[in-house]
């Protein structure tokens, strides 16, 4: 036997996710209260992204461009050309997001690398990746790279489009 979350009147379930006892009022008690806790969560949400700094909103655009790299490219590391799945791959930069942050979202510089032992261990493997880029995009765009110094801001509105869009990016490439 178990209560009813509603009227607390004891009933035997019909199925195990049964909550009411099946009268019409209680279910429809019920489904008011969820309507009003998912209205609850909505509100929070918009609440709380309110509160969000532009260096939360970076690292949430950073997040999801990162995915789509790793989507794009798959298991294949741009520096050493290993494809083996048992390898955690991350986006990685030609240029650091440190040194140039103007191309931290910048499609181009930002390839499919193995995580651990080229991105951490070698800090980036500069070395092998550069001629992989040329090859992979071509000379006058890695030197149009390497020579781009020209800063760049972005304001919590264009990070809040560029979520948007990778997140869109992201979502056509799965389908």
């Amino acid at each position: 036997m178990s209560k009813c979350a509603i009227c607390r009147a004891e009933f035997e379930r019909r199925y195990m996710t049964s909550k009411t006892c099946g009268d019409p009022i209680c279910k429809a008690e019920l489904k008011r209260q969820k309507e009003r806790k998912k209205a609850e969560r909505e509100s929070t949400r918009i609440r709380k992204e309110k509160l969000k700094s532009r260096n939360d909103w970076l690292n949430d655009v950073q997040r999801v461009f990162n995915a789509y790299i790793r989507a794009r490219d798959g298991n294949i590391c741009i520096s050493c050309g290993t494809q083996s799945p048992d390898i955690q791959y991350c986006a990685g930069h030609y240029r650091s997001r440190g040194g140039a942050p103007q191309h931290r979202f910048n499609e181009l510089n930002v390839h499919s690398q193995c995580n651990h032992h080229c991105n951490m261990q070698l800090s980036g493997n500069i070395s092998n990746y550069r001629p992989a880029l040329i090859a992979k995009i071509g000379l006058a765009a890695v030197e149009a790279l390497e020579n781009d110094n020209k800063a760049r801001f972005y304001s919590i509105p264009e990070l809040q489009a560029l979520k948007l869009h990778y997140k869109a990016k992201l979502k056509e490439l799965k389908a």
